[in-house]
């Protein structure tokens, strides 16, 4: 159940931003006891893989920070982003320090699955809000709501690791998020449509 919580984080962290659990996860395999990776996973904590993951994640720092360019890198990162959640949920599930579930290590691919859905859920509902935002602020918060995905994926990738029960809160803080943006764009499309002053906020 821990681990299922901790995959659960992770995979969402993912779906903000590729890199940031991918690199949490590495680190803190590498330098501490508190997740010990199985060997089929171990590749993650290598130098090699932590250099590879260290150079995408400030390309996808600085792309993501572009109005516009932000679109295209969300596009392209439809396929890295349910892929790393998939990847960093199975890593995390199958370790032996976070949960002894027999299950989980006897059926991989659930682990695989469930990182992909959600990370993909949350990818989706990013997606969906960018170029809202961007739209009704002329692109103003595109530099503003990346840094704050950014800090998002650091803390609810920390919050997985540490704390993963409150992760199920961290979720539906999240789902609440996306629906009140949902709910202001159809407000600003529906005042420009009639003609009056288009305010987003």
């Amino acid at each position: 159940m821990i681990a299922a919580l901790t995959g659960m984080g992770l995979s969402a962290a993912a779906g903000l931003n590729a890199y940031i659990p991918f690199l949490v996860v590495a680190l803190i395999a590498r330098f501490t006891d508190i997740i010990t990776l199985p060997q089929s996973y171990a590749w993650i904590e290598s130098w090699w893989a932590i250099g590879i993951g260290a150079v995408l994640l400030l390309a996808e720092v600085v792309l993501d920070k572009i109005p516009a360019v932000d679109t295209v890198n969300d596009t392209i990162q439809t396929f890295i982003r349910p892929s790393m959640g998939g990847l960093i949920f199975a890593a995390t599930s199958a370790a032996e320090s976070l949960d002894q579930s027999t299950w989980m290590k006897d059926n991989p691919w659930v682990g695989i699955v469930l990182g992909i859905l959600v990370s993909g859920l949350v990818h989706t509902g990013k997606m969906a809000a960018r170029p809202v935002l961007n739209t009704g602020t002329v692109g103003a918060a595109a530099p503003v709501v990346s840094t704050v995905e950014d800090g998002a994926s650091i803390g609810l990738s920390l919050l997985a690791i540490f704390l993963p029960i409150l992760v199920v809160l961290a979720l539906v803080l999240m789902v609440a998020l996306f629906a009140w943006v949902l709910v202001r764009w159809r407000r600003w499309r529906r005042n420009r449509d009639a003609g009056l002053h288009p305010d987003f906020a």
